[in-house]
């Protein structure tokens, strides 16, 4: 009860220091909001059931205090070049979008990301891929260029898709997964900052349904699923389902918010970003169709699909819930925007 409880309030205390990044107006107010949402986070990384979660939280510690000295050495700069009126404010909006993109793991700055992934819980690294992010994109939404934008656009697709290719964890193929979803959220600022949330909310909720089934069956790597999936062909294709619909392949959910960037971008006449983009994504699908070969291999002895064994408790229940979003999820959204 007690250890619950202490969760609980850093839990709390992580997103009121989310609240007030996202909110204030001045810079020490985000730097501050910033510095709460740290703090509550690490006791959160902690797990007495993974001995490398000590070694994740002080990497994340690391990483998190270094990005912050230089987003506060960055506003005294701001400060100094307003009131002397020095020409050099370009630079130290770009020092801050740099600092942002640290605290935030995205390419070329995301050397962190995957290591300190591999040492959490599926529910904390959820909260690192989603929640975490809020407020370092948001703030990097304030100060970005097209230049700079386009630079890390690039880098978030090319190394968050070659970067999955030749890894076994699956923790480590979330996170590089995460950086080249972070490409799309980048692409989506062009115009407006509501469309990279619109983004960002449709991959929390694939994320969660993918962790939910990864963290049921204490799935850490690729050969656990061979043995796991041969039993359980329900959740093989609950699988194959969610990790599709992550990919953006219609006419699944997860192609929704893809399609409206693709959208974007034509309208902007960014075709040689939007065909580079497609390009690596490709190759993303490539290490999540790795991880669904194992689940839908058939074998002689797995080739009659009894469902009989695989009774529908509430974490079944709940997968088949998400399956259906995913699976009709943007058949419902279009016919909601035809009836409109």
């Amino acid at each position: 009860m007690i250890k619950n409880s202490y969760k609980f309030l850093f839990l709390i205390s992580m997103m009121t220091g989310t609240m007030i990044a996202v909110s204030s107006t001045s810079w020490l107010s985000i730097w501050m909001g910033l510095e709460i949402n740290l703090l509550s986070f690490i006791p959160l990384m902690m797990s007495s059931k993974n001995l490398f979660s000590s070694e994740s939280s002080l990497k994340y510690f690391l990483t998190q205090a270094l990005a912050s000295s230089i987003f506060l050495f960055s506003i005294i700069l701001l400060y100094l070049f307003m009131n002397f009126k020095f020409n050099l404010i370009y630079y130290n909006f770009m020092l801050i979008s740099s600092t942002m993109m640290l605290k935030s793991g995205t390419a070329p700055f995301h050397f962190w990301f995957p290591s300190v992934m591999e040492g959490l819980s599926w529910y904390s690294g959820y909260l690192l891929m989603t929640w975490q992010k809020i407020a370092p994109l948001m703030i990097l939404s304030y100060c970005l260029n097209l230049n700079l934008l386009i630079f890390i656009i690039f880098c978030s697709m090319i190394f968050g898709s070659l970067g999955g290719i030749n890894q076994t964890s699956l923790r480590k193929l979330m996170a590089f997964s995460s950086v080249n979803h972070l490409g799309w959220m980048m692409s989506s600022m062009i115009n407006s900052e509501m469309m990279w949330f619109t983004y960002f909310l449709f991959y929390c909720f694939l994320n969660f349904s993918i962790i939910y089934l990864f963290n049921n069956f204490k799935l850490f790597n690729i050969n656990q699923t061979f043995k796991t999936f041969y039993s359980n062909k329900f959740m093989s294709i609950s699988l194959f389902i969610l990790l599709l619909s992550l990919g953006g392949l219609p006419p699944f959910l997860g192609f929704m918010p893809k399609w409206m960037i693709i959208e974007l971008l034509v309208s902007n006449n960014m075709y040689f970003t939007l065909t580079i983009m497609m390009i690596f994504t490709l190759i993303t699908l490539y290490f999540y169709l790795r991880i669904m070969y194992a689940s839908l291999l058939l074998n002689y002895s797995t080739m009659n699909w009894n469902f009989k064994t695989n009774t529908l408790n509430f974490s079944s229940k709940f997968l088949l819930i998400l399956n259906f979003m995913s699976l009709a999820g943007l058949i419902m959204i279009n016919s909601f925007y035809f009836f409109l």
